[in-house]
């Protein structure tokens, strides 16, 4: 490597040297070179990415706590789907049957079985909290298999329910046409 910076210079002799320094020229370098440490003040620049990047920082930890600690509690529903995911699909059948029938029911409503359905929907709110308690039960830890029972017992009790409640609001209203039809004048 020496050789070839050797023969770099050898090569550019010419071209270096070309001018001479004016007269003083060494003087004025030293007196530079003694006054740069005195007379020129070092500048710090201010960091701010240090500070901006503390606070981002803290506003993740803030974010990711509450996120961790107002986590809302798993629904009833949901623990109980945790626990055994054959019963979640069994109460989406169940319910998605008893609301057909409720839907079914509500449109038979006349004033004449007004009473009838409003008695009805009391009766299945009752069973709709004895439910709640047979799904606390068996979070619980209670017997599962009986609870369990208990449990599709209560859907097929409301299902039930609403049938009888479905065939009665229509033989009231075949009653009433039927004695519609009678008393034709």
């Amino acid at each position: 490597m020496y050789k070839e910076i050797e023969r770099l210079l050898n090569k550019a002799n010419g071209a270096l040297d070309t001018e001479t320094p004016e007269t003083g020229h060494r003087e004025r370098f030293l007196r530079r070179l003694e006054t740069v440490g005195e007379a020129t003040p070092i500048r710090r620049t201010k960091k701010w990415y240090k500070p901006l990047s503390i606070a981002a920082s803290f506003a993740v930890l803030i974010a990711i706590g509450i996120g961790i600690f107002n986590r809302t509690p798993p629904t009833l529903e949901e623990q109980v789907a945790n626990i055994s995911p054959e019963v979640a699909n069994t109460e989406y059948y169940f319910a998605s049957l008893i609301e057909e029938r409720i839907t079914s029911l509500q449109s038979q409503s006349t004033p004449e079985t007004e009473q009838l359905i409003d008695d009805t929907m009391k009766q299945l709110q009752k069973l709709k909290v004895d439910y709640k308690k047979l799904e606390k039960d068996l979070l619980d830890g209670g017997n599962s298999k009986l609870i369990l029972s208990a449990m599709i017992t209560n859907f097929q009790t409301r299902i039930d329910l609403l049938q009888d409640v479905l065939n009665k609001t229509e033989t009231i209203k075949n009653l009433k046409k039927q004695n519609d039809t009678n008393f034709t004048i």
